[in-house]
Protein backbone atom coordinates (compact mmCIF):
# COMPACT_ATOMS: atom_id res chain seq x y z
CA UNK A 1 0.00 0.00 0.00
CA UNK A 2 1.38 3.39 -1.00
CA UNK A 3 1.25 6.25 1.50
CA UNK A 4 1.39 9.89 0.41
CA UNK A 5 2.38 12.86 2.55
CA UNK A 6 1.06 16.30 1.61
CA UNK A 7 3.34 18.61 3.55
CA UNK A 8 6.85 17.70 4.66
CA UNK A 9 7.32 19.63 7.90
CA UNK A 10 8.70 18.32 11.18
CA UNK A 11 5.71 16.16 12.11
CA UNK A 12 5.38 14.46 8.73
CA UNK A 13 9.16 13.97 8.61
CA UNK A 14 8.99 12.25 11.99
CA UNK A 15 6.16 10.02 10.75
CA UNK A 16 8.00 9.06 7.57
CA UNK A 17 11.14 8.16 9.48
CA UNK A 18 9.12 6.28 12.10
CA UNK A 19 7.14 4.10 9.72
CA UNK A 20 10.28 3.26 7.74
CA UNK A 21 12.27 2.44 10.87
CA UNK A 22 9.50 0.22 12.27
CA UNK A 23 8.89 -1.48 8.93
CA UNK A 24 5.28 -0.28 8.67
CA UNK A 25 6.10 0.74 5.10
CA UNK A 26 9.03 0.73 2.71
CA UNK A 27 10.64 3.76 1.12
CA UNK A 28 9.40 2.68 -2.29
CA UNK A 29 5.82 2.89 -1.04
CA UNK A 30 6.09 6.43 0.37
CA UNK A 31 5.39 9.54 -1.70
CA UNK A 32 6.06 13.16 -0.72
CA UNK A 33 4.86 16.58 -1.79
CA UNK A 34 5.24 20.09 -0.39
CA UNK A 35 4.61 23.55 -1.81
CA UNK A 36 8.18 24.28 -0.69
CA UNK A 37 9.79 21.88 -3.15
CA UNK A 38 13.12 21.73 -1.32
CA UNK A 39 11.40 20.36 1.82
CA UNK A 40 10.05 17.34 -0.05
CA UNK A 41 13.26 16.91 -2.01
CA UNK A 42 15.41 16.94 1.12
CA UNK A 43 13.20 14.42 2.96
CA UNK A 44 13.13 12.22 -0.14
CA UNK A 45 16.91 12.23 -0.41
CA UNK A 46 17.30 11.40 3.27
CA UNK A 47 14.76 8.55 3.33
CA UNK A 48 14.61 7.22 -0.22
CA UNK A 49 10.92 8.09 -0.58
CA UNK A 50 9.46 9.21 -3.92
CA UNK A 51 9.03 12.93 -4.48
CA UNK A 52 5.97 13.85 -6.52
CA UNK A 53 5.80 16.70 -9.00
CA UNK A 54 2.71 17.97 -7.19
CA UNK A 55 -0.05 16.91 -4.79
CA UNK A 56 -2.15 15.37 -7.55
CA UNK A 57 0.64 13.00 -8.60
CA UNK A 58 1.09 11.86 -5.00
CA UNK A 59 -2.63 11.21 -4.54
CA UNK A 60 -2.81 9.37 -7.83
CA UNK A 61 -0.04 7.02 -6.74
CA UNK A 62 -1.30 6.35 -3.23
CA UNK A 63 -4.18 4.64 -1.42
CA UNK A 64 -3.57 6.59 1.80
CA UNK A 65 -3.03 10.35 2.08
CA UNK A 66 -1.55 12.08 5.13
CA UNK A 67 -2.60 15.73 5.24
CA UNK A 68 0.17 17.54 7.12
CA UNK A 69 -0.26 21.19 6.10
CA UNK A 70 -1.10 24.38 7.97
CA UNK A 71 -4.76 24.84 8.97
CA UNK A 72 -5.23 27.78 6.60
CA UNK A 73 -4.07 25.69 3.63
CA UNK A 74 -5.84 22.40 4.38
CA UNK A 75 -9.33 22.99 2.98
CA UNK A 76 -8.04 24.46 -0.27
CA UNK A 77 -5.61 21.55 -0.68
CA UNK A 78 -8.38 18.98 -0.24
CA UNK A 79 -10.81 20.82 -2.51
CA UNK A 80 -8.19 20.95 -5.27
CA UNK A 81 -7.70 17.17 -4.93
CA UNK A 82 -11.38 16.32 -4.51
CA UNK A 83 -11.82 14.74 -7.98
CA UNK A 84 -9.12 12.13 -7.22
CA UNK A 85 -9.84 11.42 -3.55
CA UNK A 86 -12.75 9.02 -4.05
CA UNK A 87 -11.95 5.69 -2.42
CA UNK A 88 -8.86 7.06 -0.66
CA UNK A 89 -8.15 7.11 3.08
CA UNK A 90 -7.39 10.69 4.13
CA UNK A 91 -5.64 11.08 7.48
CA UNK A 92 -5.45 14.65 8.78
CA UNK A 93 -3.14 15.92 11.50
CA UNK A 94 -4.29 19.49 10.88
CA UNK A 95 -5.13 21.18 14.18
CA UNK A 96 -8.64 22.57 14.65
CA UNK A 97 -10.29 21.24 11.48
CA UNK A 98 -13.28 19.04 12.28
CA UNK A 99 -14.16 15.81 10.53
CA UNK A 100 -17.22 17.43 9.00
CA UNK A 101 -15.09 20.21 7.49
CA UNK A 102 -12.52 17.75 6.21
CA UNK A 103 -15.15 15.42 4.74
CA UNK A 104 -16.93 18.29 3.01
CA UNK A 105 -13.67 19.42 1.41
CA UNK A 106 -12.53 15.92 0.43
CA UNK A 107 -15.84 14.85 -1.09
CA UNK A 108 -18.26 11.99 -0.39
CA UNK A 109 -16.01 9.24 -1.74
CA UNK A 110 -13.15 9.82 0.72
CA UNK A 111 -12.73 8.07 4.07
CA UNK A 112 -11.42 10.57 6.62
CA UNK A 113 -9.66 10.12 9.96
CA UNK A 114 -8.52 12.96 12.19
CA UNK A 115 -5.42 12.52 14.37
CA UNK A 116 -4.01 14.69 17.16
CA UNK A 117 -0.31 13.84 17.66
CA UNK A 118 2.18 15.81 19.73
CA UNK A 119 5.72 17.03 19.17
CA UNK A 120 7.57 14.16 20.94
CA UNK A 121 6.81 12.28 17.70
CA UNK A 122 10.13 13.86 16.67
CA UNK A 123 11.89 11.46 19.08
CA UNK A 124 9.37 8.63 18.51
CA UNK A 125 7.71 9.16 21.91
CA UNK A 126 4.45 10.74 20.78
CA UNK A 127 1.12 10.56 22.56
CA UNK A 128 -1.56 10.60 19.84
CA UNK A 129 -5.30 10.02 19.54
CA UNK A 130 -7.55 9.66 16.51
CA UNK A 131 -11.23 9.84 15.62
CA UNK A 132 -12.95 8.06 12.74
CA UNK A 133 -14.95 9.96 10.15
CA UNK A 134 -18.40 8.86 9.02
CA UNK A 135 -17.06 6.68 6.17
CA UNK A 136 -13.88 5.38 7.82
CA UNK A 137 -13.83 1.70 8.77
CA UNK A 138 -12.44 -0.21 11.71
CA UNK A 139 -9.65 -1.49 9.48
CA UNK A 140 -8.81 2.11 8.60
CA UNK A 141 -8.50 2.81 12.31
CA UNK A 142 -6.17 -0.15 12.80
CA UNK A 143 -4.00 1.09 9.95
CA UNK A 144 -3.76 4.53 11.57
CA UNK A 145 -2.75 2.83 14.82
CA UNK A 146 0.09 1.12 12.93
CA UNK A 147 1.22 4.40 11.39
CA UNK A 148 1.21 6.50 14.53
CA UNK A 149 2.27 3.60 16.71
CA UNK A 150 5.57 3.83 14.85
CA UNK A 151 6.28 7.11 16.65
CA UNK A 152 4.72 6.43 20.06
CA UNK A 153 1.41 5.66 21.76
CA UNK A 154 -1.93 6.09 19.95
CA UNK A 155 -5.51 5.69 21.15
CA UNK A 156 -8.99 6.02 19.64
CA UNK A 157 -11.58 8.54 20.90
CA UNK A 158 -14.82 10.11 19.76
CA UNK A 159 -14.15 13.39 17.96
CA UNK A 160 -15.49 15.69 20.73
CA UNK A 161 -12.75 14.34 23.02
CA UNK A 162 -9.97 15.40 20.66
CA UNK A 163 -10.11 18.86 22.22
CA UNK A 164 -9.33 17.28 25.60
CA UNK A 165 -6.50 15.35 23.94
CA UNK A 166 -5.20 18.69 22.67
CA UNK A 167 -5.42 20.17 26.16
CA UNK A 168 -3.63 17.22 27.75
CA UNK A 169 -1.08 15.68 25.39
CA UNK A 170 -1.07 18.27 22.60
CA UNK A 171 -0.16 21.14 24.93
CA UNK A 172 1.24 18.87 27.63
CA UNK A 173 4.89 18.91 26.54
CA UNK A 174 4.99 22.63 27.34
CA UNK A 175 3.76 21.92 30.87
CA UNK A 176 6.47 19.31 31.31
CA UNK A 177 9.18 21.61 29.92
CA UNK A 178 8.15 24.19 32.50
CA UNK A 179 8.42 21.56 35.24
CA UNK A 180 11.88 20.49 34.04
CA UNK A 181 13.01 24.11 33.94
CA UNK A 182 11.71 24.77 37.44
CA UNK A 183 13.25 21.62 38.92
CA UNK A 184 16.54 22.47 37.26
CA UNK A 185 16.43 25.99 38.69
CA UNK A 186 15.81 24.49 42.11
CA UNK A 187 18.92 22.37 41.75
CA UNK A 188 20.94 25.43 40.73
CA UNK A 189 19.57 27.30 43.74
CA UNK A 190 20.90 24.49 45.93
CA UNK A 191 24.35 24.63 44.32
CA UNK A 192 24.25 22.14 41.45
CA UNK A 193 25.98 23.08 38.17
CA UNK A 194 23.44 24.22 35.55
CA UNK A 195 24.15 21.48 32.99
CA UNK A 196 24.07 18.70 35.56
CA UNK A 197 20.92 20.05 37.20
CA UNK A 198 19.09 20.17 33.87
CA UNK A 199 20.06 16.61 32.98
CA UNK A 200 19.03 15.33 36.41
CA UNK A 201 15.66 17.09 36.15
CA UNK A 202 14.91 15.83 32.64
CA UNK A 203 16.02 12.27 33.40
CA UNK A 204 13.96 12.25 36.60
CA UNK A 205 10.75 13.08 34.72
CA UNK A 206 11.60 10.61 31.98
CA UNK A 207 12.29 7.85 34.47
CA UNK A 208 9.18 8.54 36.53
CA UNK A 209 7.00 8.49 33.41
CA UNK A 210 8.55 5.21 32.29
CA UNK A 211 7.83 3.70 35.72
CA UNK A 212 4.13 4.52 35.31
CA UNK A 213 4.00 3.07 31.80
CA UNK A 214 6.10 -0.03 32.47
CA UNK A 215 4.53 -1.05 35.79
CA UNK A 216 0.94 0.02 35.11
CA UNK A 217 0.86 1.20 38.73
CA UNK A 218 -1.19 4.26 39.62
CA UNK A 219 1.13 7.26 40.14
CA UNK A 220 -0.29 7.85 43.61
CA UNK A 221 0.94 4.38 44.65
CA UNK A 222 4.38 5.04 43.18
CA UNK A 223 4.49 8.40 44.95
CA UNK A 224 3.66 6.81 48.28
CA UNK A 225 6.44 4.25 47.77
CA UNK A 226 9.09 7.01 47.75
CA UNK A 227 7.52 9.14 50.48
CA UNK A 228 8.98 8.06 53.82
CA UNK A 229 7.52 9.35 57.11
CA UNK A 230 9.34 12.50 58.13
CA UNK A 231 11.61 12.31 55.09
CA UNK A 232 12.79 14.65 52.38
CA UNK A 233 10.10 13.80 49.83
CA UNK A 234 7.14 14.61 52.08
CA UNK A 235 8.78 17.93 52.93
CA UNK A 236 8.96 18.77 49.24
CA UNK A 237 5.42 17.55 48.56
CA UNK A 238 4.08 19.79 51.33
CA UNK A 239 5.46 22.82 49.51
CA UNK A 240 4.02 21.64 46.18
CA UNK A 241 0.56 21.16 47.70
CA UNK A 242 0.72 24.61 49.29
CA UNK A 243 1.60 26.05 45.87
CA UNK A 244 -1.43 24.27 44.33
CA UNK A 245 0.72 22.52 41.72
CA UNK A 246 -1.88 19.77 41.30
CA UNK A 247 -4.82 22.12 40.71
CA UNK A 248 -2.65 24.29 38.47
CA UNK A 249 -1.94 21.38 36.13
CA UNK A 250 -5.59 20.31 36.12
CA UNK A 251 -6.56 23.91 35.34
CA UNK A 252 -4.01 24.09 32.52
CA UNK A 253 -5.59 21.08 30.81
CA UNK A 254 -9.05 22.57 31.24
CA UNK A 255 -8.01 25.98 29.88
CA UNK A 256 -6.19 24.49 26.89
CA UNK A 257 -9.16 22.22 26.12
CA UNK A 258 -11.60 25.14 26.21
CA UNK A 259 -9.30 27.16 23.97
CA UNK A 260 -9.12 24.27 21.49
CA UNK A 261 -12.92 24.22 21.39
CA UNK A 262 -13.01 27.95 20.70
CA UNK A 263 -10.48 27.64 17.88
CA UNK A 264 -12.42 24.73 16.37
CA UNK A 265 -15.58 26.81 16.25
CA UNK A 266 -13.72 29.72 14.72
Amino acid sequence: MNIGFIGCGKMSSALVRGILKKGVSQAGNVWLSDYVAVAAQTLGEETGAHVGRDNAEVVGACEVLLLCVKPNDAVAALEALRPVLAGKLVVSIVAGLTLSTLEAAAGPGARVIRVMPNTPALVHLAASAYALGSQATGDDGLFVEQLFGAVGFVGCVKEPLLDAVTGLSGSGPAYVYLMIEALSDGGVLMGLPRDLSLKLAAQTLLGAAEMVLETGTHPAVLREAVTSPGGTTIAGLEVMEAAAIRSGLIGAVRAATERARELGKA
